[in-house]
């Protein structure tokens, strides 16, 4: 997995020994894809969370979930990441091809 951030877009490329992610119910396929996600990024540092949009006051749908920064004591940029594309298709459809785009907030908590 080679993750490229490029302003306010995220790229995550699959690499050949990387898994591919399936499930249409619950929206599985991109809820463990964004797992593996938050686990490499917060490797790097990151200390993110995974989270379903509309419990943290988004309007979003009961199955969208994304990625973002826990805290404000957090030290590494407080971003939040997500699938600006939910209604067409899912994160774990785009990686499975080869690559996910991913939209990128930062000052989450300004």
């Amino acid at each position: 997995m080679k993750v490229v951030f490029n302003g306010n877009i995220c790229i995550v490329e699959r690499g050949p020994t990387d898994p591919k992610f399936y499930g249409i119910v619950n929206a599985a396929g991109e809820s463990r894809f964004l797992y593996h996600l938050k686990n490499h990024l917060n490797k790097q540092g990151y200390d993110l969370i995974k989270k379903r949009m509309h419990k943290d006051g988004h309007l979003g749908d009961k199955m969208q979930q994304y990625l973002r920064t826990r805290s404000k004591k957090s030290k590494f940029p407080h971003i939040c990441l997500y699938n600006n594309h939910w209604a067409i298709n899912g994160l774990d459809e785009d990686f499975n091809k080869g690559e996910a785009v991913l939209f990128v907030e930062y000052n989450i908590f300004d």
